[in-house]
């Protein structure tokens, strides 16, 4: 991958290191700006992921039993993600030394494959988050996770070749192949959301297009950080580029996504209760009949 990855190098021989190294376009040095912004940026996601994970599972007391399995999935969720931002912080802090105002490699590889193994877990589960919530029945839910899910493993397993190659050629092959169960994924969750919300009272049906405008924006994230080392961005700037926009990236899917999911099972529990909430537009027009009914009589 173009001036982004120095890999873990230690399983391979000495002639086939040197021979990587001499393929990668290894960022040899940063600035203390440009450093620290990725370094608060990791901070700032372990942060956030972790105290999302303690408001999703004090959440659950909130909502209705059948939306608890959400909030603990998002909880889960958020907790993997902040392990797996530590173990990048402690790569990256370890990566690079500070020398004569700049920072330099201290020849300890960062390891960005933390982050692919964190989508690994992480990526099902969402799918599950985001049909858990909705309550749909069981034989709609089930064989509509079982396509997501091996859609998400698909998408992971095929991007990962082209994250960590150093040709363009080969990074533009895989982005593509691991592009189309990606879109897969997207228009899937955008058609099941749609349907669902003729189901959904008012009160959830503008949560559930949120939650559908949220899907595509921090989704949307993730392509675009993958595609800059081949839009003419290298060196430093692609290194941080993609750091910073991958960790948006995550900070918008997993716990702005789950406080979204949190509303949603708040709004239906409400609903379900049948307090607080709010009739919908077909409701309101029966109501109205009913009452100019038994005005005329």
């Amino acid at each position: 991958m173009s001036a982004i990855l120095l890999p873990d190098l230690s399983l391979l021989g000495a002639v086939a290191q040197d021979d990587l190294l001499d393929r990668l376009s290894v960022v040899q040095s940063l600035s203390s700006s440009q450093f620290n912004l990725v370094y608060n940026g990791f901070s700032f996601a372990i942060a956030t992921m972790f105290a999302s994970a303690l408001f999703f599972l004090n959440a659950r007391a909130q909502v209705g039993q059948k939306y608890r399995l959400a909030l603990l999935v998002s909880a889960i969720v958020v907790s993997i993600a902040g392990y797996h931002y530590f173990r990048i912080f402690n790569s990256w802090d370890a990566a690079y030394t500070l020398q004569n105002g700049v920072y330099t490699l201290t020849g300890e590889p960062f390891n960005d494959a933390y982050r692919y193994v964190d989508w690994l877990l992480t990526v099902p589960l969402l799918l599950v988050e985001a049909v858990a919530v909705l309550a749909l029945p069981v034989k709609e839910a089930k064989p509509l996770l079982i396509k997501l899910a091996a859609a998400s493993v698909v998408m992971i397993a095929t991007g990962y070749p082209g994250e960590i190659s150093s040709d363009l050629v080969t990074r533009i092959i895989w982005g593509t192949v691991s592009t189309i169960p990606f879109a897969y994924i997207l228009y899937v969750l955008w058609v099941e959301l749609s349907k669902s919300l003729v189901r959904q009272p008012e009160a959830v049906q503008s949560l559930v297009r949120n939650m559908r405008l949220l899907l595509l924006l921090s989704w949307g994230v993730y392509p675009i950080a993958y595609l800059l080392p081949m839009l003419g961005i290298t060196g430093t700037s692609a290194t941080v580029g993609v750091q910073i926009g991958y960790t948006i990236a995550d900070v918008l899917a997993k716990p702005v996504f789950g406080l979204l999911v949190f509303a949603i099972a708040v709004a239906k529990t409400k609903v379900d209760q049948g307090g607080d909430s709010i009739p919908t537009a077909a409701a309101q027009a029966a109501e109205l009949d009913l009452v100019a009914a038994s005005t005329e009589s």
